[in-house]
């Protein structure tokens, strides 16, 4: 049950760390390479580890808080090493030799610990998400099954062990004997030099990512990619028609997971050209409900909140009594009577379902957009956004109205235009007037050269809101206005 903390690049030492720590029976707690020292900080100490897994540089920004820790492994440990700190430190190599622990327990089962993943909400400081040893496992044979995983593919791993995808590549790897290459990327056309390199045949990664590989000229590059798959924000609709026409001998699998479930659902590639903005369908042996408030299920192409119900559902949040019994919760639609209570975790996503049962995301609750009696899905707007092949990258957002309640702002990138003319706000204001119904029409658009994006590869909305809030003196709100809450510094 104790608590190891990692903080390193992706390399083979990470891979090591997390089956030993799980077979010692210990709970392994990835902290993102990206992450600056103050979240580092707060992952250790929020989750009580006592043993931390670094690098000398990383160590040497955390030193002065590390009190806590009963040893720190370092894995390139310098012989001039004059760091000073308040706890034992041992090198890789000294916990290599056999000699320096005692070995490992074999009483691990099913239910017990396995890892705790920080995820960032909308507000406050990262969450540490609880998964058992049968969340990880059960959720590696669903996704390998569907993706047809085999000791053929050669998977390129481009996500961190902190992702909940990126952690079930790693699994899903090793389950089927497939060859994983870790790789810490800098420039989109690092992946294409690194896919050529190795001839990948999968590729996972986030929309922000594929948005950008799209942005250059592939060549032959990507030839060898037997399937790509997409998960955490959608792609938008152009990127999806672009990549079946780049690649269309390669599978595309569009996903959607959420670090409280591991994975939720997958749309097979059959089916992306018919329905390229969908979801699909929850993943093998799970079950997908759409909600409405009354915790009833809505009828096709109404929209509702999913809750995912299943063996993939993680234990709850560490440390986080209130806010685990507001997301994980009973499931509403068990026969009475039944003598154990099974438990769901609701999304906080809405979503709306077709008549066929397939999927649509269409934004988180706490960023829905309600404009004189309206709510209006941010991802629709960015959708049309994106469709006008102006924009590289947008946000919407909501921003308070005295009148209204809220009104949209649109945050974009332009793309480059023909012969590199630049495009212009008026032009995409245009575009929207033409093909948004008048609600959905931003009421400002802001044009910044490159969107922030978060650990977890996506649009940092929580950073983009509070840069606006702060340039349009939005924060002398009162405290208790449902716009501003979460957002004051």
């Amino acid at each position: 049950g104790d608590r190891v903390c990692f903080y390193l690049e992706k390399r083979l030492e990470k891979v090591v760390s997390i089956f030993g720590i799980s077979i010692a029976g210990g709970i392994f707690v990835p902290i993102n390479r990206l992450a600056w020292a103050g979240q580092a900080l707060h992952i250790i100490k929020n989750s009580e580890a006592t043993v931390l897994i670094t690098t000398f540089s990383r160590l040497t920004s955390l030193k002065e808080s590390l009190s806590g820790l009963l040893v720190v492994i370092v894995i390139d440990r310098p012989d001039d090493d004059t760091l000073a700190i308040s706890c034992p430190v041992m090198s890789w190599e000294e916990v290599m030799d056999g000699n320096a622990c005692a070995q490992p327990s074999s009483g691990v089962i099913a239910n017990d610990v396995a890892a705790i993943l920080y995820t960032s909400g909308s507000t406050g400081l990262p969450k540490g998400v609880v998964l058992n040893h049968l969340n990880i496992i059960a959720g590696a044979y669903a996704v390998s099954e569907y993706l047809k995983i085999s000791t053929e593919d050669r998977i390129l791993s481009i996500l961190g062990f902190g992702f909940d995808y990126g952690l079930n590549q790693l699994i899903s790897s090793f389950l089927q004997g497939a060859q994983l290459v870790l790789y810490d990327y800098l420039f989109p056309k690092d992946i294409l030099t690194t896919v050529e390199k190795y001839n990948i045949t999968g590729l996972a990664a986030v929309a922000t990512t594929w948005i950008q590989l799209l942005q250059i000229p592939w060549g032959n590059a990507m030839n060898s990619l037997r399937y790509l798959t997409n998960s955490g924000a959608s792609i938008p609709v152009p990127c999806v028609k672009e990549l079946r026409t780049r690649i269309p001998a390669a599978e595309l699998y569009l996903m959607y997971g959420l670090t409280e479930a591991f994975r939720s659902t997958y749309l097979p590639p059959e089916m992306v050209d018919q329905r390229p903005s969908s979801i699909g369908k929850a993943i093998p042996g799970e079950q997908i409900l759409v909600l409405d408030e009354n915790n009833q299920p809505v009828k096709p192409g109404e929209t509702g909140e999913l809750v995912h119900r299943g063996v993939l559902v993680a234990q709850g949040y560490w440390g986080e009594p209130e806010l685990t019994a507001e997301r994980f919760r009973k499931n509403p639609l068990q026969l009475e009577g039944m003598p154990i209570r099974e438990t769901v975790v609701y999304s906080g996503d809405y979503v709306r379902m077709d008549g066929d049962g397939y999927l649509y995301f269409e934004g988180r609750r706490d960023e829905m957009i309600k404009s004189a009696g309206n709510r209006i899905s941010p991802t629709e707007i960015e959708e049309i956004l994106y469709n006008s092949h102006l924009v590289s990258a947008a946000v919407a957002l909501g921003i308070p109205h005295e009148i209204y309640g809220q009104v949209i702002l649109a945050v974009v990138s332009f793309s480059h235009g023909e012969n590199g003319k630049s495009h212009t706000k008026d032009e995409l204001l245009a575009y929207c007037q033409q093909n948004m119904p008048p609600p959905m029409v931003p009421r400002e658009i802001e044009i910044w050269d490159k969107l922030p994006i978060n650990s977890n590869g996506k649009h940092d909305r929580a950073k983009i809101k509070k840069e606006i809030y702060e340039k349009k003196g939005l924060f002398s709100r009162a405290p208790d206005s449902p716009h501003c809450q979460g957002l004051h510094p």
